[in-house]
Protein backbone atom coordinates (compact mmCIF):
# COMPACT_ATOMS: atom_id res chain seq x y z
CA UNK A 1 0.00 0.00 0.00
CA UNK A 2 1.06 3.42 -0.77
CA UNK A 3 0.16 6.79 1.10
CA UNK A 4 1.14 10.14 0.65
CA UNK A 5 1.53 12.60 4.09
CA UNK A 6 1.87 16.18 2.46
CA UNK A 7 3.23 19.52 3.84
CA UNK A 8 1.76 22.40 1.53
CA UNK A 9 3.23 25.67 1.69
CA UNK A 10 5.42 25.93 4.62
CA UNK A 11 7.16 29.04 4.51
CA UNK A 12 10.44 30.12 5.76
CA UNK A 13 12.33 33.98 5.57
CA UNK A 14 15.58 33.06 4.25
CA UNK A 15 18.71 34.36 1.99
CA UNK A 16 18.83 32.55 -1.25
CA UNK A 17 19.48 34.09 -4.31
CA UNK A 18 21.79 34.20 -7.53
CA UNK A 19 21.97 38.20 -6.67
CA UNK A 20 23.91 39.80 -3.91
CA UNK A 21 20.81 41.65 -3.20
CA UNK A 22 18.96 38.53 -2.91
CA UNK A 23 21.54 36.98 -0.24
CA UNK A 24 21.63 40.19 1.57
CA UNK A 25 17.80 41.64 1.49
CA UNK A 26 16.52 37.69 1.64
CA UNK A 27 12.78 37.14 1.28
CA UNK A 28 9.82 34.43 1.42
CA UNK A 29 10.32 30.91 0.19
CA UNK A 30 7.59 28.22 0.05
CA UNK A 31 7.92 24.56 0.53
CA UNK A 32 5.38 21.38 -0.38
CA UNK A 33 6.65 18.43 0.44
CA UNK A 34 5.11 14.81 -0.60
CA UNK A 35 6.04 11.90 1.38
CA UNK A 36 4.96 8.41 0.04
CA UNK A 37 5.02 6.00 2.30
CA UNK A 38 2.87 3.34 4.36
CA UNK A 39 1.39 4.30 7.15
CA UNK A 40 -1.62 1.38 7.68
CA UNK A 41 0.27 0.29 10.53
CA UNK A 42 0.22 3.64 11.93
CA UNK A 43 -3.33 4.48 11.47
CA UNK A 44 -3.97 1.03 12.40
CA UNK A 45 -3.11 1.46 15.73
CA UNK A 46 -3.40 5.49 15.80
CA UNK A 47 0.26 5.36 16.83
CA UNK A 48 2.43 8.29 15.70
CA UNK A 49 5.75 5.77 16.08
CA UNK A 50 5.19 3.70 13.03
CA UNK A 51 4.39 6.61 10.73
CA UNK A 52 6.63 9.37 9.49
CA UNK A 53 6.37 12.24 11.73
CA UNK A 54 5.37 15.61 9.52
CA UNK A 55 6.48 17.45 12.76
CA UNK A 56 9.60 16.12 12.09
CA UNK A 57 10.35 16.73 8.83
CA UNK A 58 8.91 20.41 9.17
CA UNK A 59 11.70 21.42 11.29
CA UNK A 60 14.21 19.04 9.09
CA UNK A 61 12.89 21.47 6.09
CA UNK A 62 13.85 24.39 8.59
CA UNK A 63 17.50 23.20 9.58
CA UNK A 64 17.99 22.60 5.53
CA UNK A 65 16.93 26.02 4.57
CA UNK A 66 18.43 28.07 7.21
CA UNK A 67 21.79 26.31 7.41
CA UNK A 68 23.71 27.61 4.13
CA UNK A 69 22.86 30.09 2.19
CA UNK A 70 22.39 28.72 -1.82
CA UNK A 71 22.37 30.07 -4.87
CA UNK A 72 19.77 27.93 -6.61
CA UNK A 73 16.39 26.68 -5.45
CA UNK A 74 17.22 23.99 -7.61
CA UNK A 75 20.11 23.37 -4.89
CA UNK A 76 17.35 23.77 -2.24
CA UNK A 77 14.63 21.53 -3.53
CA UNK A 78 17.57 18.55 -4.43
CA UNK A 79 19.32 18.62 -1.07
CA UNK A 80 16.01 18.38 1.37
CA UNK A 81 15.16 15.61 -1.41
CA UNK A 82 17.84 13.80 -0.61
CA UNK A 83 18.73 14.40 3.11
CA UNK A 84 14.82 13.55 4.25
CA UNK A 85 15.03 10.37 2.16
CA UNK A 86 18.63 9.87 3.55
CA UNK A 87 17.09 10.55 7.42
CA UNK A 88 13.87 9.03 7.54
CA UNK A 89 13.07 5.66 7.70
CA UNK A 90 9.90 3.87 5.65
CA UNK A 91 9.89 6.47 3.15
CA UNK A 92 9.86 4.99 -0.56
CA UNK A 93 9.58 8.35 -2.82
CA UNK A 94 9.52 12.21 -2.20
CA UNK A 95 8.30 15.24 -4.12
CA UNK A 96 9.92 18.91 -3.27
CA UNK A 97 8.51 21.95 -4.57
CA UNK A 98 10.48 24.83 -3.78
CA UNK A 99 8.60 28.47 -4.73
CA UNK A 100 9.80 31.66 -4.42
CA UNK A 101 8.09 35.03 -4.86
CA UNK A 102 9.97 38.22 -5.22
CA UNK A 103 12.02 37.09 -7.92
CA UNK A 104 13.99 40.01 -9.67
CA UNK A 105 13.16 39.18 -13.30
CA UNK A 106 12.54 42.52 -14.72
CA UNK A 107 8.62 41.50 -15.31
CA UNK A 108 6.06 40.60 -13.19
CA UNK A 109 5.19 36.66 -12.09
CA UNK A 110 3.26 35.18 -9.49
CA UNK A 111 6.59 32.87 -8.62
CA UNK A 112 9.19 30.50 -10.10
CA UNK A 113 9.07 27.12 -8.75
CA UNK A 114 11.58 24.14 -8.79
CA UNK A 115 10.47 20.76 -8.01
CA UNK A 116 12.64 17.35 -7.43
CA UNK A 117 10.79 13.84 -7.51
CA UNK A 118 13.16 11.26 -6.42
CA UNK A 119 12.27 7.76 -5.40
CA UNK A 120 15.00 6.12 -2.67
CA UNK A 121 17.14 3.80 -4.53
CA UNK A 122 17.54 6.67 -6.87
Amino acid sequence: MTNIIRIKNAQFYAYHGALKEEQNIGGKFEIDVDVYTNFSEAAKHDNLQLTTNYHEIYKFLDKIIHSHNYYLIETIATKIADEVLEHFDGIDKIIVKVRKRSVPVGGMLDFVEAEVIKAKNE
